[in-house]
């Protein structure tokens, strides 16, 4: 396939262009439908939610909230009431607003929408609409009438969540700030602009088609508005990562030698399987999310692995293609003349990242000992980790969101934000009234009207919203009050609904780690052929996911450099984050796993010596690993500017989760621990390794022979002439057979007479790659040796020098 694309490039690139295109005006024409559906099956919150629905069809529209304070006086005052009454009126009369109720209205309730010593009041706006569905124009100027009142002495504010959309940043800011930090590092690390753009091109395509995608299932399926966020978040990481590995491995195997063409097979043939593999892993740990059985969670596990999918799928067609485009020139000008002038580079490891290898080798107790209480003092915090809901209580203290917040809390009490509904549906309301106003942690009850048999009561608490004093009251309730009043009724609202989803999540919690660990394991148990490698992998995601939930506690829940982020008010993690950062924080460490060990593992297959095999493995990887990582850090970062705090909180859990797990876990203590595991890293019983089936990674290199009796050779040889298209013989030209993978297997240079002989290990199929001094290009090409000597003559052509 991947030659396919590479030949037929325009026509790859114009089918991905049109699709996106095509996508994108389908989009655009149907809108948006996202819902965040945070009801729970069996839950009581649910049941009155249910029983609410049937009595009190609630308004189609969002409710939105206008608050004003006086410094001196009462808002009664006629001063007050004429200027915002006017305003008032001006935003009713807005196409889309469907009511205001205000104070000052004639058969207005007076007290109940004015504080206790008069000096706060606000005013309700019921948009014709759902929050997502408001127009922002219309917004706009509901938010600059009511502050355009403002003056010295009068301060106004509007809360809500239709107004909280017009307080976010430009849409895709995120992604271009991501999307440039991405370049640079990518500039650094390839030195090359055209092969810069590369895996920026392939996580563009493969975000954008699944943006729109998911947008357009919104129609079909409940999916959440922050399912677009997270979507964006981890397709640009993987999107970006995935070309990385390959471009990467296609630079290599153009350095050493191979044609551009040819080296693009081998690495989709190699590097482009691990992303198969790393891909699928990651679908599989977002899948994971269903065994919660939470309906919110639903529509994000669609939106993410779609994206997922189709970032893999351009990471694997369109982006061999735009190397056919490319060809030499994915190297750097100095890259293409070194090899124009010098030939092949040959294979080897050195730099700081050959350097740290070995000072891994020389010293793996005292760097896994490091390396273990670094994570262990990251993951102390999260002995006090509280799941709960955000709101915008949490929102920038700068943003007019939070000042509504903090105005209605002043003037009404901390849980009036945030009140407890009590659904009634049989026994004596009035008596389970009269018990909640005795309740401690009650400020304010209120029973409504009854309706086809059911009465609900309003419960102002004494505490905030996300207080765990009022979680405490709302088990109070449940447990004591309403069983003592003998009445049937459940405790509902934002609040309940927010707390049972908490704790639902919490006790579903240990399942979904069971179950992603596990697959993990059966995963990498299969891919490397050991028991040890899975279980190292499975506890470094623990203790990866305890650290980074570590910062995320010191961060959000304590408040340590939230005012340094701009990211607003402590407060508790949301409820829903655990379970989406565990199956993403799953899926990108066994990118990093299986790139570093798969590396591992082929160089123990050729040579049965562990330290060498981890030495090797990562003194080639974690130069890739640590660029890739650097990457997704810099891309969830930017998501801080989201202007979501959902997508913030994620942003930096999962920036904290990637950096330890690249920085310390794969860079240091995965290959300190297997230095002293020995070759006990490769164990796997004899009964277990019959029955397991076989899954490569990447295609199987042929071993080379662990012993060679004297005088027995190679187990074949190939041999020929290199000769001119005049037939004359090329003295000095380089020869090298490697295998598919790109591993050097054995180099000579040409002879007077332009002869060559090349050592086999093993039948089986191979690259040959002739390389000579200008104007004489490069040749490359596969052999299949069987087991007889195999004769190949190299003929090379005259040209330029190598572009």
């Amino acid at each position: 396939m991947a030659r396919w694309c590479y030949r037929h490039r325009l026509v790859v690139l114009l089918l991905w262009v049109g699709a996106l295109f095509g996508l994108g005006f389908s989009a655009s024409t149907a809108g948006t439908d996202y819902a965040n559906v945070f009801s729970l099956p069996d839950t009581d919150s649910k049941k009155a939610y249910d029983l609410m629905e049937k009595a009190f069809p609630a308004s189609a529209g969002d409710t939105d909230t206008v608050v004003w304070k006086v410094d001196e006086g009462s808002v009664r005052d006629q001063d007050v009431r004429s200027r915002i009454q006017p305003a008032l009126d001006e935003i009713a009369g807005m196409k889309g607003v469907g009511g205001v109720t205000g104070p000052y209205a004639a058969d207005a309730a007076d007290a109940a929408q004015i504080s206790g010593d008069g000096r706060i009041a606000y005013a309700q706006i019921t948009f014709t609409e759902q929050a997502n569905a408001v127009p922002k124009e219309l917004v706009q100027d509901v938010v600059d009438t009511a502050r355009g009142v403002e003056q010295d002495g009068l301060e106004v504010e509007v809360g809500g969540q239709a107004i909280q959309r017009v307080q976010e940043p430009p849409t895709g800011l995120a992604e271009m700030v991501g999307l440039a930090a991405a370049a640079v590092v990518l500039f650094l690390a390839f030195g090359s602009l055209y092969a810069m753009l590369l895996p920026l091109a392939v996580a563009v395509f493969g975000v954008g088609m699944g943006l729109f995608s998911t947008q357009l299932l919104s129609h079909v399926t409940d999916i959440p508005d922050l399912a677009p966020l997270l979507s964006s978040l981890i397709g640009l990481g993987v999107g970006i990562d995935y070309a990385l590995f390959i471009v990467t491995r296609h630079r290599k195997g153009v350095l050493r030698g191979l044609d551009p063409e040819e080296s693009a097979v081998v690495a989709l043939n190699t590097s482009g399987r691990a992303v198969l593999f790393a891909g699928g892993t990651v679908c599989i740990a977002l899948a994971g999310m269903l065994v919660t059985n939470l309906r919110f969670l639903d529509g994000v596990v669609i939106g993410t692995s779609l994206t997922v999918v189709l970032s893999v799928l351009a990471a694997t067609t369109l982006l061999p293609a735009l190397l056919g485009f490319l060809g030499a020139r994915v190297l750097s000008r100095k890259q293409r003349r070194v090899l124009a002038a010098t030939g092949p580079e040959p294979e080897k490891s050195s730099g700081p990242a050959a350097r740290w290898s070995t000072g891994v080798q020389r010293r793996p107790r005292t760097i896994a000992a490091l390396a273990l209480v670094v994570m262990a003092v990251l993951a102390l915090p999260v002995l006090s980790l509280r799941l709960g809901a955000t709101d915008q209580g949490n929102d920038d203290a700068s943003t007019t969101t939070r000042k509504a917040y903090d105005l209605l809390a002043e003037g009404f009490g901390p849980g009036f934000n945030g009140p407890l509904q009590v659904v009634v549906d049989g026994g004596d309301a009035t008596a389970l009234t009269q018990g909640i106003k005795d309740t401690p942690g009650v400020a304010q009850v209120a029973a409504l009207p009854p309706a086809s048999g059911v009465t609900v009561i309003q419960v102002v608490p004494t505490t905030s919203p996300q207080s765990a004093e009022t979680d405490t009251l709302i088990d109070r309730l449940r447990d004591d009050v309403i069983p003592e009043a003998g009445a049937q009724a459940h405790v509902g609202g934002v609040t309940a609904v927010s707390k049972d989803f908490a704790t639902v999540t919490g006790d579903r919690l240990p399942l979904f780690v069971a179950t992603i660990i596990g697959l993990g394991f059966l995963l990498l148990l299969v891919a490397f052929r050991s028991l040890v490698v899975p279980l190292t992998a499975a506890v470094m995601n623990l203790v990866a996911a305890a650290a980074s939930f570590g910062v995320l506690v010191a961060v959000f829940q304590w408040g340590w450099g939230l005012d340094l982020l701009g990211l607003g008010k402590e407060g508790p993690i949301n409820a829903f984050l655990p379970v989406i950062m565990l199956s993403l924080l799953f899926g990108l460490s066994m990118d990093y796993q299986v790139f570093l060990v798969s590396r591992m593992h082929e160089e123990w297959v050729h040579t049965r010596d562990n330290a060498r095999a981890v030495r090797v493995g990562l003194a080639e990887t974690s130069r890739v690993i640590n660029s890739a990582a650097l990457i997704m850090v810099c891309v969830f970062l930017a998501f801080v500017l989201s202007g979501d705090a959902g997508a913030a909180m994620a942003g930096v859990g999962l920036a904290a989760a990637v950096a330890l797990d690249a920085f310390i876990l794969r860079t240091a203590l995965v290959p300190a621990a297997m230095h002293l595991l020995g070759d006990s890293n490769w164990w796997l019983p004899g009964w277990l390794e019959k029955r397991l089936p076989h899954l490569a990674v990447e295609p199987k290199e042929e071993a080379a022979p662990a012993t060679v009796a004297a005088g027995e050779g190679p187990a074949s040889v190939v041999h020929g002439f290199v000769r001119n298209t005049a037939g004359e013989p090329v003295e000095d030209a380089t020869v090298t057979l490697m295998s598919q993978g790109g591993r050097e297997l054995d180099r000579v240079t040409s002879l007077a007479d332009g002869s060559y002989i090349l050592s086999v290990p093993a039948p089986g199929t191979y690259l040959l790659a002739t390389t000579a001094a200008p104007p004489l290009l490069k040749r490359a090409r596969q052999l299949t040796v069987a087991g007889e000597p195999l004769v190949h003559d190299v003929e090379l052509e005259e040209g330029a020098e190598v572009s």
